[in-house]
């Protein structure tokens, strides 16, 4: 299986995290991926728009995601996509630090 890595070094807000997502995945429905960790697993774990093939996901320097919260600002954004990771079953998500 293919790895597209994703390299969050210096990555300072989601819309930085979404837009290297989609630069190192160049996955399908790019333009109507709506860019939030709902939009993120409509499209890896149903090939919503933002399906980024039959890949493995590596997403390199995670830890510098760990200041990043959620829309709502209540929660951790990394813990957010690590619950993702977890609960997903199609596509293989990864986290190196």
């Amino acid at each position: 299986m293919q790895e597209v890595v994703i390299d969050c070094s210096g990555i300072g807000s989601t819309e930085e995290f979404w837009q290297r997502y989609l630069d190192a995945a160049k996955p399908e429905g790019a333009a109507m991926f709506g860019r939030n960790l709902d939009a993120f697993w409509d499209a890896i774990e149903s090939g919503g728009p933002g399906w980024p093939g039959e890949v493995s996901l590596v997403f390199r320097h995670s830890a510098q995601l760990s200041g990043l919260r959620t829309s709502g600002g209540d929660a951790s954004f990394l813990d957010a996509l690590k619950t993702i990771a977890d609960e997903a079953t199609v596509v293989s998500v990864k986290f190196v630090d």
